[in-house]
């Protein structure tokens, strides 16, 4: 499976674990930086990681922040992409399993390393339930098509 990656410099410690975990269980990645800890404005790396998740080349993405939350938001600004930002494997697993996320957005001044770990594993390795969530999801679709003009 094709990951990709993307922190500004308020992530960039927790990218380079993320990165390696990725690396070690054997997943493809696409890293869109930052690769300093200069300041940098966080929607310049997450929107090209969204960008490739939607278009196909890769299957999911992890982007990354101080908070979580501004790389959330750039992500879920494209078309087909469903980015949750999760700061526990409870919300990262029902993520999966009834929204079909693509993307996971993680916060580095909130969570902590081990943790931040099990929540991508948890991310990952759940799949899409289907069923009555198929549903749903096809409306957060059309919503997406009316508003994304």
């Amino acid at each position: 499976m094709k990951i990709a990656l993307a922190c500004d410099h308020g992530g960039l410690n927790l990218k380079r674990e993320v990165k390696k975990y990725l690396l070690e269980h054997g997943y493809e990645v696409s890293d869109f930086g930052t690769d300093t800890f200069d300041s940098c404005d966080y929607p310049d790396y997450a929107l090209p990681a969204a960008e490739a998740v939607a278009d196909g080349k890769c299957e999911k993405g992890i982007v990354i922040c101080s908070t979580g939350i501004g790389v959330s938001i750039v992500a879920n600004k494209v078309a087909g992409v469903r980015c949750a930002h999760c700061h526990d494997t409870y919300c990262a697993e029902f993520t999966r399993l009834h929204n079909n996320s693509n993307m996971l957005a993680l916060g580095e001044k909130v969570v902590g390393v081990g943790y931040a770990l099990k929540i991508v594993e948890t991310f990952l390795k759940t799949e899409f339930e289907g069923g009555r969530h198929e549903r749903r999801v096809n409306k957060i679709t059309e919503i997406e098509k009316k508003y994304s003009k």
